[in-house]
């Protein structure tokens, strides 16, 4: 028998291998809760993976690269681009967003088919032509574009790499723990990935349930009238018709989701109606506009 012989899995190597998980998943958790900061427009406490500054300068980097994955960005000079700026900037100038550190800019992408809007962490804001298109007045673009600002807000970016990077660091631990010289631990490493992605998307869903809160809230402070969500709503009921995935896998609730609780915070917020001082603004597609108004009266 030489030095090398095969012994029991369970001895001295399967003992120092739970002694580096422990380690690992230690490490991951002091990572994780010691690095928080109470949001300066919400107040809520948060576990964040980067500084209000680290956000922006992600942010700025990866837009060019993002705006070209989409058919690029349409020129400052477009009537439609100078729509998506005034309005998006309305928002921020003119609500409880203007409290935070961050400098919002919003952009047109040219993909005329894809029905898209997305917030990078620090405030930079996309919206495809495809989902402006779709459209029909300039309340619900600035439905889209509030439920944006709300997701730069909240930090939703800034939360999910740290907890991104906590799990990658759990599901690694729980790897080192269960290996063994056969290879076991693969599978065990397989699981708690998939764990961790789950966990992720059940995040995403709250996110979207909170940014569209932040997103009627800023839509009503900047002057328009919130009801226009329920039609930016059935605009991604309709694209999402065709390619409907299960609530429990989606990374957003699905539309009918959205709409019920859109409704439920105007009931809560205006028992009595939405005041007339609140507008649709101007109409972006006559067409459309005539649709919106037809169900309305239903």
């Amino acid at each position: 028998m030489g030095l090398f012989t095969r012994g029991n899995p369970q001895g001295g190597g399967g003992s120092m291998r739970l002694i580096i998980a422990v380690i690992m998943a230690i490490v991951g958790l002091g990572m994780y809760f010691f690095k928080s900061e109470v949001n300066p427009v919400t107040g809520e406490k948060q576990y964040i993976a980067m500084s209000a500054e680290q956000e922006i300068a992600l942010g700025l980097n990866a837009a060019p690269r993002m705006a070209a994955e989409m058919g690029g960005e349409v020129s400052s000079s477009d009537p439609q681009a100078q729509l998506v700026r005034s309005v998006g900037r309305k928002l921020w100038e003119n609500t409880d967003a203007r409290k935070s550190p961050y400098k919002f800019d919003f952009h047109l992408l040219s993909d005329p088919q894809t029905i898209n809007a997305f917030a990078l962490p620090g405030g930079q804001i996309f919206i495809t032509r495809g989902l402006l298109n779709k459209l029909e007045n300039e309340a619900q673009l600035a439905g889209v574009l509030g439920h944006e600002i709300g997701h730069v807000i909240n930090r939703h970016g800034a939360e999910h790499m740290a907890k991104g990077r906590l799990g990658q660091l759990l599901a690694g631990a729980a790897g080192v723990a269960a290996s063994d010289e056969r290879g076991g631990g693969r599978g065990s490493m397989v699981i708690a990935q998939a764990v961790n992605q789950m966990i992720q998307l059940k995040y995403g869903r709250n996110d979207e349930v909170e940014s569209d809160t932040f997103g009627l809230r800023y839509m009503t402070q900047a002057g328009y009238d919130p009801t226009a969500m329920l039609g930016v709503m059935n605009v991604l009921n309709e694209a999402s018709k065709g390619s409907r995935q299960p609530e429990f896998l989606a990374s957003h609730p699905h539309p009918e989701a959205r709409y019920e609780k859109i409704k439920s915070f105007l009931a809560e917020n205006f028992p009595q109606g939405v005041p007339p001082s609140l507008t649709q603004g101007r109409t972006l597609n006559p067409a459309l506009e005539t649709q919106y108004q037809r169900r309305l009266e239903r």
